[in-house]
Formats: C-alpha cells, sequence, structure tokens
C-alpha cells in the first residue's frame, strides 16, 4: 500500500509518519514538503520514507506528484495551520488551505484515482458555541470566528462536494486541539513548556508571557489523533465527518498551572496584549462517538503525560544551554 502525506515534514505530519511506520510497516510512506520546509522533525526517519519537494499552491507540481505516485491512500495534512497568522496573512491562509486542497482534489481527478483521501479539518470550523449547545457534535452549526477557521471550513465543504459530485472518498475529520512532542512554541501548551524549560535553564528571567487564559480547550495527544486519522481512513465512511475529541476540556490556566507543577518552578505570569486575538472561541469540547462507533477509537494517552513529554522535548531540544535570565 502507497501511502502520500501531504507535509510530512509537519507537527501531526511527522507523528503520522511515526504511527504507519510502526503500526503498518507493509505501507510505503512517502511525503511532501516545500523546499523551504525544515525537516528535523522527521529526521530519524531517513532511509525509511520517500520525500518529494511539492507546494501545494503549485496546481502542476501536485498533479505531477499524484500522477507519477499513483497512492492508494493520501492523508492532506499541508497547511497554514497557526490562527492568530490568518488574522495577520489571510490570504496566505485562504489561498494555502482552500486552494492547496483544490489542486490535490483536481490532481486525484485528473489521474483518475479511486483512493481514499482524509482532509485534516479542525474544531474552530465550529466557531462560536453556546453552553448548551456542548459536547459539539458534527451537527453543530459552523460559526468561524477567524480566518483560518473559515479556510478550513472551506476544506471540509469542498471535501463533501467532491465527494458528492464526483464520488470522491473523501473522509473529513474535525481534529480538536492537539499537542505533544514537536509542536512548534507559538501554540500555546509548547509556548508555555518552551519558556518554562528556558527557566530552568536559565535563559530567560522566571516570567512567563500569556495570552488569553480563560478558554477551554479539548487537548488530545498528537499520537492518538495521528491515530485516529488512520482510521478514519481506513474505516470510516466517505463524505462522512468525525470528531477527534477527548471529550473533556482544561482552561488555558489549568494547563500552565499543570505545567508548572510539573516543573517545580515559582514564576510569575504576564499578560502580553500581543498574544490576545481579536476574537476567540470561548469553549471548545468535543463528542467522538461517531468516530468511535465507526472505528473503535479512543484516546489512550493521558493528558498529564502529554505535558511532561512535551517539556522533555524541550529540554532536549535546548540541551546543555545555560545562560543568565535576561
Amino acid at each position: 500500500m502507497r501511502v502520500l502525506i501531504t507535509g510530512i515534514t509537519g507537527f501531526a505530519g511527522s507523528h503520522l509518519a511515526d504511527y504507519l511506520l510502526a503500526e503498518h510497516p507493509e505501507a510505503e510512506v512517502i511525503g511532501t514538503h516545500r523546499w523551504r520546509s525544515r525537516r528535523e522533525n522527521v529526521a530519524h526517519l531517513e532511509g525509511r520514507i520517500r520525500l518529494l519537494e511539492c507546494d501545494i499552491r503549485d496546481p502542476s507540481a501536485v498533479r505531477d506528484v499524484v500522477a507519477a505516485l499513483r497512492p492508494d491512500a493520501i492523508f492532506h495534512l499541508a497547511a497554514q495551520s497557526f490562527v492568530p497568522t490568518s488574522w495577520k496573512a489571510p490570504h496566505e491562509s485562504l489561498g494555502t488551505n482552500i486552494l492547496g486542497q483544490l489542486n490535490l482534489f483536481e490532481a486525484i481527478r485528473a489521474a483518475g484515482l479511486d483512493c481514499r483521501v482524509q482532509i485534516a479539518g479542525s474544531s474552530e470550523e465550529y466557531g462560536l458555541v453556546h453552553p448548551e449547545e456542548l459536547p459539539i457534535t458534527e451537527d453543530q452549526p459552523l460559526r468561524p470566528l477567524s480566518p483560518y477557521a473559515v479556510s478550513k471550513v472551506g476544506q471540509d465543504m469542498m471535501g463533501y462536494q467532491y465527494f458528492r459530485s464526483y464520488g470522491m472518498k473523501v473522509i473529513r475529520t474535525r481534529g480538536f486541539n492537539h499537542t505533544g512532542p514537536r509542536r512548534p512554541p507559538f501554540f500555546v501548551c509548547s509556548d508555555f513548556a518552551y519558556q518554562l524549560v528556558r527557566i530552568e535553564k536559565g535563559l530567560q528571567a522566571p516570567r512567563i508571557s500569556v495570552g488569553n487564559l480563560e478558554a477551554r480547550r479539548d487537548f488530545t495527544d498528537v499520537r492518538d489523533i495521528v491515530r485516529g486519522y488512520w482510521l478514519a481512513l481506513e474505516k470510516g465512511e466517505p463524505g462522512e465527518v468525525y470528531n477527534v475529541a477527548t471529550g473533556a476540556s482544561w482552561s488555558i490556566q489549568e494547563t500552565l498551572d499543570k505545567l508548572i507543577e510539573l516543573t517545580g518552578l515559582e514564576v510569575e505570569v504576564a499578560p502580553d496584549p500581543e498574544r490576545m486575538r481579536p476574537s476567540d472561541v470561548p469553549r471548545l469540547e468535543g463528542d467522538a462517538s461517531r468516530l468511535r462507533a465507526a472505528t473503535g477509537w479512543e484516546p489512550a494517552i493521558p493528558f498529564r503525560r502529554t505535558l511532561e513529554d512535551l517539556l522533555e522535548y524541550w529540554r532536549e531540544r535546548l540541551g546543555g544551554a545555560q545562560g543568565v535570565p535576561a
């Protein structure tokens, strides 16, 4: 079986490659990346995966890759995935996410493929959710509150349209917040862990900058998320959409408190206006019963272990760095 992962060098893409190689060794794993993509997330997989340079925004490049590979399964993870960036560069988010997926779908059609395609949507699509609408099911109205969320709604609806119009075997997932090792430090859990490890090593003063601490998020370990992606693609119904979530939520304040507790540090918490969004989703808490019924998926990694592994990741990355706190 030949599996194509767009955006394999990213956070979820690299963990999905790990999962496939460990659990499905019969799979030939191939991934696309942009020429400027950093590859440290997949450096440990050298010789076990194939990497192909391909910008998802380039229709001819996407068409050539799909036609040459003729994959049996495609996981479409390549995207502009940072919500605050979408406020500053909405054209990039909408263009990369919506037109990039259009390029992929048209390449599949041009090649005459009958492969399964998983589209990685987001809980951000739900946007404004009222308290009585929790936990969020897939039938919840979509009220996106950021350009990023709008772009993911576009991807989601396009997946459904191509299923209905052309019979393309598209399985849509809406992953709730996920974190773990390799998460870039501009995402909240990783940002807190990164700052705390820098404090441990004397690289910054015992002060941690924060944004909105009141929002609540349904955090899933990335290793559970990618297992959900595989099971949705393998056992899910084409045209259907599946939440991938734990069903519980943590406030950002609780997450910060847990990380501080795990380090044993005493720190000052300093609000940073630059970390505030023009509009924020107050609470995201997902119902994954549809995915559970279709595939048997359940989250297996406790949130505490996820945070511990995230701290260890940054300790390894920062290595022996020591300094005088600024």
